[in-house]
């Protein structure tokens, strides 16, 4: 006979997974000025000066860069604030989000 107390806990496996990761990229067209892009990537993607350079001169020069690795509301969000930037000063600058 069983008493208060007497049940058998059972013990669950918690099962973590690591979300999906997205590319946020950003492609070259002819209007966009190159220190916009540079301004997009230091406060939007937080890169150094040398490294938005860098990233910048892949994009103008290659069609595209990978900007950032992002679990996706996270690139969806930056994507966004990226295009609303461009947006206001005047720029067409495209920004894509795809699975890594």
């Amino acid at each position: 006979m069983m008493q208060p107390g007497d049940e058998v806990l059972e013990r669950r496996k918690q099962k973590t997974q690591t979300p999906k990761m997205f590319l946020v990229i950003l492609l070259n067209d002819d209007y966009t000025t190159m220190e916009f892009v540079i301004e997009v990537l230091e406060s939007v993607f937080q890169k150094s000066p040398a490294e938005a350079y860098g990233l910048m001169m892949k994009i103008h020069t290659q069609g595209n860069a990978v900007c950032g690795i992002y679990p996706y509301e996270v690139a969806k969000t930056k994507a966004g604030s990226a295009r609303r930037l461009a947006t206001h000063e005047g720029f067409p600058l495209q920004v894509t989000v795809e699975e890594e």
